[in-house]
């Protein structure tokens, strides 16, 4: 970030302030109010953040009127054609892509972290067995902090190294066991011969009665789905990380707080809000007539997975999503899915009609995922998990770059009162 020489000037009561602007590397310049209230005593009113900048970042880059997403400057849609999960991992904490041996050694490094504490499958079991997958990870994440008590200091910059390698590798097995858990399964312990994205699989459909082998298609979706959503800039979930970090908190008990607010149907819940449509849809021959109810400005009906509320023009993650579920669809066949097969259909008359072209409303990543792990055979209260630990070293990314900014101090938005001004108090026998 670099000052522009530029001002702006706000004007009120008869009185101007100047205000310094910085450019980016990328994007519009931005204009710096830190020190509006001391000099000119007003705050700013921005309702969900959408035109406040809270923190300089190097490692994300969205234009959604562009439909362009870039981590640390490499296009999404080649990271996901040409690199893996684990790469890209490092390229979000590191901030460049490694060579063989550093990535070797960082491959190395996650594989011997996958296993958990073994007194942590007490916590599972204290759960009822139909609660959301969801909800045990908030609980058995947050609960790491009393398990690895050498990595929660945040002041030392090995520390926060290992928790960042534990979380990463950590997760998968939290979810997978989540799954089982969930259905009644034995817990499947991860094994270090499988590459990350086989791994989770292994540990989510094998059991201990017969031999599993994960297909090198499935595994490969598997890893396309978590690369595409390692990380989203300042989103809803990243920024609850950010401010929960900002208070010095535990790592762990941070990262639990960004998965707090990614079980959101608005955030991380939107492929499940997806196939949940589709379940609602119910056959093909009705797709016609909730098409027709998605243009209906007065129905509050609307077709989730089409659209996004930051990419204006096209989602570029859903290209290479859309290529992951064709090869999926095509290997396990969708002729016995009614689900799978109102996706289809939905997806080849939604793209035919001018209405959604007109405004721009394509199948986003939302819908494309849904679509995999429906077919996968994941229940959609799995969705949200898949993308929290996905999503994980995302948050843990800009966790480290905000615990290591010089800058950094405790969030503290303000607000536009409007309720009661100062009043006596009453004794009750007097109201």
């Amino acid at each position: 970030m670099t000052e522009t020489g530029k001002t702006a000037t706000l004007s009120f009561d008869g009185k101007s302030f100047e205000l310094p602007m910085h450019s980016p590397t990328a994007g519009p310049d931005v204009i710096d109010i830190r020190k509006l209230y001391a000099d000119a005593g007003v705050f700013t009113y921005d309702p969900g953040f959408t035109s406040t900048a809270s923190c300089d970042s190097t490692i994300t880059y969205i234009d959604g009127g562009a439909g362009i997403l870039l981590h640390r400057g490499y296009p999404i849609d080649q990271l996901a054609a040409k690199s893996h999960y684990l790469e890209v991992c490092y390229l979000l904490l590191y901030g460049e892509l490694p060579t063989a041996a550093q990535l070797e050694d960082f491959e190395t490094r996650v594989t011997r972290h996958t296993m958990i504490h073994e007194q942590m499958h007490n916590f599972f079991r204290g759960f009822r067995r139909d609660a959301h997958p969801m909800a045990t990870m908030v609980g058995v994440v947050g609960a790491m902090s009393a398990f690895y008590h050498d990595s929660t200091d945040i002041a030392d910059p090995w520390q926060r190294e290992v928790a960042s390698i534990r979380l990463v590798a950590k997760m998968p097995t939290i979810a997978a066991m989540a799954y089982k858990y969930s259905i009644g399964q034995p817990f499947v312990y991860p094994r270090n011969d499988l590459d990350y994205a086989a791994n989770f699989l292994h540990m989510c459909f094998s059991v201990p009665a017969e031999k599993y082998e994960v297909n090198p298609i499935l595994s490969r979706a598997m890893d396309r789905i978590f690369t595409l959503h390692a990380d989203h800039e300042q989103n809803a979930s990243t920024s609850t990380v950010r401010l929960a970090s900002s208070s010095g908190a535990n790592p762990f008990a941070c990262i639990a707080a960004g998965i707090a607010c990614l079980w959101g149907p608005a955030h991380g819940g939107a492929n499940q809000a997806c196939l949940e449509m589709l379940k609602e849809i119910g056959s093909v021959d009705r797709i016609p007539e909730f098409i027709a109810r998605a243009k209906d400005k007065d129905d509050p009906f609307r077709l989730m997975g089409f659209g996004h509320r930051v990419y204006k023009n096209f989602d570029p993650r859903a290209k290479v999503m859309k290529q992951s579920a064709d090869e999926v669809l095509d290997l396990l066949g969708i002729e016995d899915n009614p689900i799978l097969q109102v996706a289809k259909e939905l997806e080849k008359q939604a793209l035919e009609d001018p209405y959604f072209a007109e405004k721009k409303l394509f199948p986003n990543v939302d819908f494309y995922s849904g679509i995999i792990l429906e077919a996968m055979g994941f229940p959609t209260s799995m969705f949200t998990p898949i993308f929290a630990l996905s999503r994980t070293v995302g948050w843990i990314s800009q966790w480290k770059e905000m615990i290591g900014d010089p800058q950094m101090k405790i969030g503290r938005p303000r607000q536009l009162y409007l309720g009661e001004t100062e009043r006596d108090y009453v004794d009750v026998e007097d109201r």
